[in-house]
């Protein structure tokens, strides 16, 4: 996979990362800077104060998000989207796009509303009884909200990969197969062995399993069950992909692999991805958005974030001083 550029990881070797917390010599994903070409041992560096805006978006009610907000093949935009659990809001007047053959990064601490984000994008937050999703957010300018959106033919393009890896209890075959039957995109079973046989290889997974298709899919190990999932997301032909911290309960080797996945993916797909691993949107992310307390505070080219941050608050967060 095409990593960062010499440039990125120079910068990246300057980031102040406290040893109290995981951005230490290993990231939240669990892989050392020797796993992947990331500088360790790295030193604090002066805080760039001067090349920083200030404005506390959380004082500021009119805060305005930094940096370019729109792509420039846009599959999927929000514009103004606000999201209340009952009385609290968590998320305030977002407005951000996900291009077509990129990878954005959603970056933030615990609690910023990255995750709540994303779960908008396929009405995922409509299993919530308490939720309610303000403004506009559009797939290729069709409003997924409007009451005429088929929710279940929704959550196919816009397909998701959760946190923890979740096999359904059946087959690798059968797991790979739901989606394109339940969708009717297979009228016979050399079609639907032609689907499932071209997701899992492009899953990376095939050659792994090829003997072990009739086999539960919860048998296998973390990294497997994960690109499983993802076999399963491609198989019903997505527009994008929604990825909530695919790779934090894997182990260095499976999370390389999902990250490969990632590159290799961003050919065909529009991809947003949650992660708390600064080197991991570093290293799979083209734009990276920077969410603080439900706003989003700026958003930009992954090597401008982590290089020459425009908001302090952004600066803070990528160079370690909190989160």
């Amino acid at each position: 996979m095409e990593r960062v550029n010499q440039d990125m990881n120079a910068a990246l070797s300057e980031i102040a990362m406290p040893d109290d917390n995981s951005f230490s010599d290993r990231g939240h994903d669990g892989m050392t800077g020797e796993d992947h070409g990331a500088v360790t041992d790295v030193q604090p560096v002066p805080a760039k104060q001067e090349r920083a805006v200030s404005i506390d978006p959380v004082e500021d009610e009119d805060f305005q998000t930094i940096g370019e907000i729109a792509a420039e093949d846009a599959v999927m935009s929000a514009r103004n989207c606000n999201v209340f659990y009952g009385d609290k809001q968590a998320l305030m007047n977002i407005n951000l796009d996900i291009g077509r053959n990129e990878v954005v990064a959603l970056i933030g601490p615990s609690g910023c509303g990255k995750s709540t984000f994303i779960r908008c994008l396929n009405r995922m937050n409509d299993t919530i009884d308490i939720a309610r999703v303000e403004g506009d957010i559009k797939l290729y300018g069709e409003d997924i909200y409007d009451r005429k959106m088929d929710v279940v033919l929704l959550r196919a393009r816009v397909g998701m990969v959760f946190q923890k890896p979740n096999p359904f209890p059946k087959s690798v075959y059968e797991n790979v197969a739901y989606g394109p039957r339940i969708h009717g995109l297979a009228h016979s079973r050399a079609e639907l062995d032609d689907i499932v046989y071209g997701s899992l290889e492009r899953a990376g997974l095939l050659g792994e399993v090829r003997d072990r298709l009739e086999e539960p899919g919860t048998g296998l190990s973390g990294g497997q069950q994960q690109r499983l999932c993802i076999a399963r997301t491609i198989a019903v032909n997505p527009e994008v992909i929604l990825m909530d911290e695919p790779c934090s309960a894997l182990d260095p080797i499976a999370t390389a692999r999902i990250e490969d996945l990632i590159d290799e993916l961003s050919q065909n797909y529009a991809i947003a991805i949650v992660t708390h691993s600064m080197h991991q949107a570093a290293r799979v992310s083209q734009r990276t958005a920077y969410f603080h307390l439900g706003k989003l505070i700026e958003v930009d080219a992954t090597d401008k974030i982590f290089t020459n941050p425009s908001h302090r608050l952004t600066e803070d967060y990528v160079t370690g001083r909190f989160g």
